[in-house]
């Protein structure tokens, strides 16, 4: 490896940066978010499911900042609700987005149900600086849905989101832990091979 390589990562949402940061930086890979990216532009996330708004923010900050990007959906999947909020988890409550409200409202549908099975999925894609879409990836994590929130690590549903190997919240679980066993983290260890190999190993115009 250069050690020079570098990485845009398709996100704003400062959890998701430490959880993609610890993941991908020990690997010599610099990243950047979108936040340092002058060029960044908003991509409306249309997809009807997860991997396809990957592909879509991956795709489209890629054609805008001339960049190699990883972009990831994620989102929660609840079977009582008919796997929803889904793809539109950070906006379950509305716009603008907000996790107590999120989960308040979460709460508040699931009130008196017992079955409270859930997943929270993630999908992946990496997308050099013509846009095409190199890579793609998935990942999930099985669990159920608490009474009441726990914990106050995380972001978004974790402190709600029992995860079945710990019996126990993402919310009050060590960030060490998330990051073995999140859908999120098995989604981008699944694709890290392929970061590596088309990152570190093509110049920055991707040819």
């Amino acid at each position: 490896m250069t050690g020079h390589a570098t990485l845009l990562l398709g996100t704003t949402s400062s959890g998701k940066l430490r959880e993609l940061r610890r993941l991908i930086e020990p690997l010599g890979i610099t990243c950047r978010s979108l936040a340092d990216e002058p060029r960044a532009v908003t991509v409306e996330e249309t997809g009807a499911t997860f991997a396809e708004n990957a592909a879509i923010k991956a795709t489209g900050q890629a054609l805008a900042c001339g960049s190699w990007v990883l972009a990831e959906d994620s989102g929660l999947c609840v079977r009582a609700l008919g796997n929803a909020p889904g793809v539109r988890s950070a906006r379950f409550a509305g716009e603008p987005a907000d996790d107590a409200a999120n989960n308040a409202l979460l709460l508040a549908r699931l009130a008196g149900i017992r079955d409270r099975a859930a997943h929270y999925a993630c999908h992946a894609a990496l997308a050099r600086p013509d846009g095409t879409v190199m890579a793609t990836s998935q990942g999930e994590c099985h669990g159920r849905i608490a009474t009441e929130a726990c914990g106050s690590g995380g972001f978004g549903y974790d402190p709600l989101f029992i995860v079945a190997e710990y019996h126990r919240t993402f919310g009050s679980l060590s960030p060490a832990v998330k990051d073995l066993i999140s859908h999120r983290s098995r989604a981008i260890r699944a694709i890290l091979a392929d970061v590596v190999r088309h990152v570190t190993a093509l110049p920055a115009d991707g040819r």
